[in-house]
């Protein structure tokens, strides 16, 4: 199966959309200060589509996504990713909320390291998950990414319209 790549230049670095065809499998901050990926004329809907519902994220105008998107990993780590999306724009659990979510509640430890190996950022909110204390823990892409994002869905939760 033939693999796509478009970059996404967001205000918090180059987000990289990796699919197929029909569906997204990955959405990763790209550690590089320039478009590489740029739209061709065999890219498919579903990667242009997944960027231009990121930009409407990133402007305030979208809460939650429509494309289709793909896991890949194990069954727990699959479960893990499944219960992320529940977690509200804008609200905040602990990796214990999503452990009894997968009715898995000793797996704290194990929901943190899958949260870890999501590899749908954003759209599959793992930046949503802080500690049990209410402090911020890890992120892939990087502790000042989560913050960002946060306070991003704080902002445009309830627009004053």
């Amino acid at each position: 199966m033939k693999r796509y790549k478009l970059d996404y230049k967001s205000p918090i670095g180059i987000i990289e959309i990796e699919g197929s065809e029909t569906a997204i499998d990955g959405i990763n901050f790209a550690e590089r200060g320039e478009i590489v990926n740029v739209p061709q004329q065999d890219t498919p809907q579903v990667l242009l589509t997944c960027a231009k519902q990121l930009h409407e994220y990133f402007i305030g105008e979208r809460h939650a996504f429509s494309f289709p998107y793909t896991f890949k990993g194990t069954d727990f780590q699959q479960a893990v990713w499944h219960a992320l999306p529940s977690i509200g724009y804008g609200e905040t659990a602990s990796y214990k909320d999503i452990a009894m979510a997968i009715n898995n509640e000793k797996a704290v430890r194990a929901v943190g390291s899958a949260n870890g190996k999501n590899n749908i950022s954003i759209v599959v909110p793992c930046h949503r998950i802080i500690g049990s204390n209410g402090t911020l823990t890890g992120y892939g892409g990087g502790m000042w990414r989560k913050e960002w994002l946060l306070q991003h869905e704080q902002t445009y939760k309830n627009p004053s319209k």
